[in-house]
């Protein structure tokens, strides 16, 4: 039993089961019992700072994100730090800065990192063969957000599934010319995101015996300004969808920048739909595909103070095979996408 079982069995998010399973303050007392009936039925426990093994260990984990700047990691940074100290962990935060020298070094050093942390939660790392046996090999305990075929826990969503829907909603509107603003894949196979999307994106024309059109598969990235300028180049070079989906929030934030910049928006021109949910999407009507950040975050900080709990430090590979864990997306409608 995992504490996902218990979400799932009260009805509450799993950052909330996570705190009232510790008897942290501000949890109401309707969602302490709800948590507490639920954990009893299912005879789930959350590991206890107090039972971990003191010889060797540091007390410490650390954080690994890409960047800690962009919405996505600093959502899932934040809750799983708060799981983390509510456990009696410090947490060491590591920034890639999105720099290949600096993953490099990074993963060049494991040894060093093990001198200063028991674990490690990687948050979204395209990591080669290379590095990930090395991880899997260090003695460090691993958890992960968002990767892929990875031997550790691993906490995500089906993105596959996710684009699938959010084309499937375009479609159902009546649109039959649609373009993405697809995510850059890095290669590495860990992290494909970017690839899996699109595979649900063209699942959906599929089903309605459609196929993707080349010139309306454009490379974003996943940023404002990659989204601004694809949706530039879609206006400019005169091939307008009726439709966008496209594969991050913040990619379309971009595209809905570019239509104003021409003196167009969404929906009248063009309908357009995201993934994320991201805090500013309500503000600007985006419809979106609302993923669960905060709670992948904190669901892959338990299973890693889990597993170090379990196995022992400083020996966590004992504690089990890895285990893989899908949080569910649904469909938020706002006024970007109407009607063909």
């Amino acid at each position: 039993m995992t504490i996902q079982d218990v979400a799932e069995l009260s009805g509450l998010s799993i950052c909330t089961v996570s705190r009232a399973l510790r008897h942290l303050p501000n949890i109401s007392e309707h969602a302490m019992a709800r948590v507490s009936d639920a954990a009893a039925e299912l005879g789930y426990k959350a590991s206890s700072a107090a039972s971990r093994l003191a010889g060797g260990s540091t007390g410490s984990v650390a954080i690994i994100a890409p960047t800690a700047t962009a919405w996505f990691f600093a959502r899932a940074v934040e809750a799983a730090e708060e799981v983390f100290a509510d456990s009696g962990y410090d947490t060491v935060l590591i920034s890639l800065r999105n720099r290949p020298s600096v993953q490099q070094k990074v993963f060049g050093d494991l040894a060093g990192l093990a001198q200063r942390v028991d674990g490690v939660l990687l948050l979204n790392i395209a990591l080669g063969e290379a590095e990930m046996a090395a991880l899997a090999g260090s003695g460090l305990a691993v958890a992960s957000v968002g990767m892929h075929g990875v031997p550790w826990d691993n906490v995500g969503i089906d993105n596959e599934e996710a684009a699938h829907a959010a084309t499937n909603h375009l479609l159902g509107l009546g649109h039959r010319n649609l373009a993405i603003l697809a995510g850059s894949e890095t290669g590495a196979p860990s992290l494909v995101t970017a690839s899996e999307r699109r595979r649900g994106f063209e699942r959906a024309l599929a089903g309605y015996g459609l196929t993707a059109d080349p010139d309306l598969v454009i490379d974003a990235g996943s940023s404002i300004e990659g989204g601004r300028q694809a949706m530039a180049k879609l206006i400019e070079n005169r091939r307008m969808p009726s439709a966008i989906f496209a594969g991050c929030d913040e990619t379309a934030f971009g595209a809905l920048m570019a239509l104003r910049e021409f003196g167009l928006s969404a929906p009248e021109n063009v309908s357009i739909i995201g993934i994320d949910d991201h805090q500013m999407s309500w503000f600007l009507g985006l419809t979106t595909m609302a993923q669960p950040v905060a709670d992948q975050g904190a669901f892959a900080a338990n299973l890693l103070i889990e597993r170090l709990h379990r196995s022992g430090f400083p020996n966590p590979p004992l504690a089990g095979p890895p285990s893989n864990h899908l949080l569910e997306t649904k469909l938020v409608e706002r006024r970007s996408a109407l009607h063909c």
